[in-house]
């Protein structure tokens, strides 16, 4: 699933690759930035934890949450496989006692799952920007439009659109995703209105064909398809 924009990359292997080239032609330069590129980069991974076993319907701020006491959160980023029940995150603490502490909350009960708490083996990726709204009309897309996962392959678009029409209202866009590889589908659901949208995420957990569906807020619109791909 790639184009989740929420799945956790490695994106920083791009980052000193661009590095090593801008400094082409100056190797001591180039070692010199890259040290302390590397040194930084060591520096912000013992600052941030691995979260694990994470419920579907705890959201980014509940995570947060759970962690204020621990020290100052600087970012929290909930990833996961829509085909997956839970989802991981990691969070990056202002400094390297407060993700030792954070340790500490392993094991503690969070929506209906206890989560895992580990040391991270990487910073947190930023999300690729092309899938971020790009406009007011955009973020306030975003905020009529929710993410639903774990969807019966038997439920079609139609039967989708009538469950939330039904329930929620005015369903103005609306995308099914799956492929043969995965046993369940995910859904991108545009209402008309954000009210609509807020009400959509009560439904998470309602059984729909033959499994409960997941639904959280979504982080991106749902952009139209581009004439050529609509014709297929």
């Amino acid at each position: 699933w790639s184009s989740i924009p929420w799945l956790a990359r490695p994106l920083q292997r791009r980052g000193e690759q661009q590095e090593g080239s801008a400094a082409h032609g100056h190797p001591g330069r180039r070692r010199t930035n890259s040290r302390t590129s590397m040194a930084q980069r060591d520096e912000v991974i013992r600052r941030t934890v691995y979260v694990s076993d994470i419920d579907h319907q705890v959201t980014e701020e509940n995570l947060a949450a759970l962690f204020i006491n621990c020290g100052q959160v600087v970012d929290c980023r909930m990833c996961g496989d829509p085909n997956s029940v839970l989802r991981f995150a990691f969070i990056e603490f202002t400094d390297e006692e407060g993700a030792r502490t954070a340790l500490n909350l392993s094991g503690t009960v969070l929506g209906y799952y206890p989560v895992r708490v580990l040391p991270s083996k990487t910073a947190i990726a930023p999300v690729n920007p092309t899938f971020l709204p790009r406009s007011d009309d955009e973020r306030e897309m975003c905020a009529r439009t929710i993410y639903c996962t774990n969807i019966d392959k038997k439920v079609t678009q139609a039967d989708l659109k009538l469950f939330f029409e039904s329930i929620c209202g005015e369903v103005f866009r609306l995308r099914l995703l799956g492929d043969y590889h995965h046993s369940t589908r995910i859904a991108f659901v545009e209402f008309v209105m954000a009210e609509s949208a807020t009400a959509a995420l009560n439904c998470s957990g309602v059984i729909l064909g033959a499994l409960p569906i997941r639904v959280s807020p979504s982080k991106t619109p749902v952009r139209p398809r581009a004439p050529r791909q609509l014709m297929h």
